[in-house]
């Protein structure tokens, strides 16, 4: 009879741990369902991009500043040597390059010589590369993950953010549409 009384005590005592796991599981539910990692908000939205000027790739290569994405929509891409995803997405943004379309590369705490060798084993689809060694200019875009990528309207402001490597469907449907529309 013991048994039985404990096997039911023990059996109602974790009917409560039952109940706040199905409560949390609804409430974090609804959140996680319509979570789009590569659909990350940024305060920078329509806003102007911030201001920076990093060296290029070469010594004597010109710096590369928030000024030069002035005057043509572009695209600005974060990107590092160590990152996996940045060696599939270099080959979407090689064919968009081709197609006319302006990138600069943004070298994320990397160092120079890996860069080089990453471009030179992948090829290289950017107008100009700033190294950002430190982040610092990462962390003004609100950078979240590598690669990530940036459309700027002639104007400078940033109309678009994605994070993640960009596939050729994106592209194609999302990214040159907006460039069109921007007047790329």
């Amino acid at each position: 009879m013991e048994e039985i009384a404990d096997s039911v005590y023990r059996f109602l005592s974790i009917i409560p741990l039952l109940g706040a796991i199905i409560l949390l599981f609804a409430l974090v539910w609804p959140i996680l369902e319509d979570h789009n990692p590569e659909e990350l908000p940024s305060a920078l939205l329509n806003k102007q991009v911030p201001v920076f000027d990093l060296p290029g790739l070469d010594p004597k290569a010109p710096r590369v500043r928030s000024a030069n994405l002035i005057g043509k929509p572009a695209i600005v891409n974060f990107f590092a040597s160590w990152c996996i995803p940045c060696r599939i997405e270099i080959t979407e943004l090689r064919t968009i390059a081709s197609d006319g379309i302006i990138i600069y590369g943004l070298a994320y705490k990397d160092d120079t010589e890996a860069i080089r060798r990453f471009l030179s084993s992948f090829g290289n689809p950017y107008k100009m590369v700033g190294l950002d060694r430190d982040g610092r200019i990462g962390l003004e875009f609100g950078v979240y993950g590598l690669p990530e990528t940036y459309i700027i309207d002639s104007k400078g402001f940033i109309r678009y953010r994605h994070v993640g490597a960009l596939t050729n469907e994106m592209i194609k449907n999302i990214l040159v549409p907006l460039l069109n529309k921007l007047g790329q």
